[in-house]
């Protein structure tokens, strides 16, 4: 996997999950948001996501899809 797009509520979750993934999104984002992308801070609107996520497909990249992220013992 190269970049995972997770649901969480009204926007979409980026987190990269490979070298290639980050790279690529490097190449889709300016310098000064790379640090937010690398500890997956970046959130996108729902449409934003999808074009995202198009155009990743059509580069070669593996992309992983969540609906929701939980993290167990937390609720």
């Amino acid at each position: 996997m190269d970049i995972w797009l997770i649901g969480t509520g009204d926007s979409i979750q980026i987190r990269p999950a490979s070298i290639h993934g980050m790279l690529w999104l490097q190449t889709h984002f300016e310098d000064a948001h790379w640090d937010a992308l690398a500890t997956s801070q970046v959130r996108l609107p729902q449409l934003d996501a999808e074009v995202l996520s198009q155009d990743a497909k059509n580069a070669g990249m593996s992309l992983g899809h969540l609906s929701a992220l939980s993290v167990p013992g937390r609720f």
